[in-house]
């Protein structure tokens, strides 16, 4: 079994892997790196490639799969909730970058009648190659992949989480005996918050906005992040208003119809029942002036209603914005939390409003990634990627020292014969 690591190797950013038999060659995501222009992974002739696994929405693992679908009709597997939102994305995708993509919504069409939906542990053939999805606890639909081919067993974390989260049970870990392994590296070196006291940070400091008289803007990825920060709201008992704007209404609206994903559905539709949505410009001016929380994409201020609510929000100092994901360096959430300011349509805001980060993070952090590592069965090979900052190389060589497993930090464009 061959694998060629064709993007997010020492990266985080266009994540995309080719596995390859005799007979049969299959990609695990083929994202795209957001960044002022898309970068795309190495290429691969869509003629070789018999099916892709695209195992969650983000568009770091799914936004240049439409590629595959201009001469050709490449079957993509995902679990059903999945290959909803990961459409979703990649159409708000075109419509915001279409002039730098080599797809239309016409290959994005192509691409969707080409879906294979699988539920997780379900077996699937192509060709010689068998492979499972596990929950991976990373955002709704999102999986780990289990392939067996030649005789050998692969694991592909992809992005996952071993905590489970008031959205999402944590991640599937029954693995079996494995000969090689693929993980993330995200948070190689750095620890998260323990969630139970981010959660009660986080509600002390929105409340005492809210009851001083402020609104709190809480920037937030619209898949994942945005549905979490309603339900850890609604878990506390939030009193004050709550509304949701920008495409994290039909992230959530989607999530309505496949419960099953969640860890606690009942908590999930008291949370969309307490909130509001924002659905015109008269509510978001309302909304951007009355005591409450706001919650709207994007979760990095890189565009979406976020812009709009930082330029009213941030003028007063009563008020807050409680940045809740990680912030990419150069994006205007990483220039807010550093400095003060931050470029909102081409303009430099100096923003008054408080300013505060919580660490909601949707990976598994170092503590996580190591224990995942120690309990692994077999004597697998391990490659790490998805890390930026020297993560990869961190980690690998952390595994090789301290677990005294093979490792290797993968260069773009490598290939391992397993």
């Amino acid at each position: 079994m061959e694998i060629r690591f064709l993007g997010g190797a020492r990266e985080i950013g266009r994540t995309a892997i080719a596995v390859k038999t005799d007979k049969t060659q299959i990609l695990l995501d083929y994202g795209v790196m957001l960044n002022h222009t898309p970068g795309f992974p190495m290429h691969v002739p869509p003629k070789e490639v018999n099916a892709i696994i695209a195992t969650h929405s983000h568009l770091d693992h799914t936004g240049a799969i439409p590629i595959f679908h201009i001469s050709e009709r490449t079957p993509v597997y995902g679990t059903k909730l999945n290959l909803e939102l990961t459409s979703l994305l990649i159409k708000d995708f075109i419509h915001l970058s279409g002039y730098y993509l080599p797809f239309e919504y016409i290959e994005l069409n192509s691409m969707v009648r080409s879906y294979v939906s699988v539920n997780f542990r379900e077996e699937v053939k192509v060709g010689d190659i068998k492979f499972t999805l596990l929950n991976s606890g990373h955002i709704p639909g999102g999986a780990s992949v289990l392939i067996e081919a030649e005789g050998k067993r692969l694991l592909y974390t992809s992005d996952f989480n071993t905590i489970e989260t008031r959205l999402l049970p944590s991640a599937d870990l029954n693995f079996g005996e494995l000969d090689a392994v693929i993980i993330e590296s995200t948070y190689a070196d750095e620890e998260h918050t323990e969630r139970r006291q981010l959660e009660e940070r986080f509600i002390k400091e929105v409340v005492e906005v809210v009851e001083s008289g402020g609104t709190v803007l809480v920037p937030a990825f619209s898949v994942g992040r945005a549905q979490e920060i309603a339900c850890v709201l609604a878990a506390h008992h939030f009193e004050y208003p709550v509304v949701m704007d920008g495409m994290a209404r039909e992230a959530s609206r989607i999530l309505m119809s496949h419960l099953e994903f969640l860890r606690d559905p009942k908590l999930y539709m008291d949370a969309i029942h307490m909130i509001g949505w924002v659905d015109d410009w008269r509510e978001r001016k309302r909304a951007a002036k009355r005591p409450g929380v706001i919650i709207a994409p994007a979760g990095m201020l890189k565009g979406g209603p976020a812009t709009y609510y930082t330029q009213i929000v941030g003028k007063k100092s009563k008020n807050a914005i409680f940045l809740v994901g990680y912030q990419v360096p150069g994006t205007p959430g990483r220039e807010l939390l550093e400095s003060g300011r931050c470029v909102i349509n081409g303009k430099v805001r100096k923003i008054k409003a408080r300013v505060g980060f919580f660490d909601f993070s949707s990976h598994a952090g170092a503590k996580e990634l190591k224990n995942t590592i120690k309990m692994l069965k077999g004597k697998p090979k391990v490659f790490t990627i998805h890390g930026a900052e020297g993560n990869c190389q961190k980690f690998a060589k952390w595994i090789e020292e301290e677990v005294g497993l093979e490792a290797n930090a993968p260069d773009p464009g490598e290939k391992f014969i397993i």
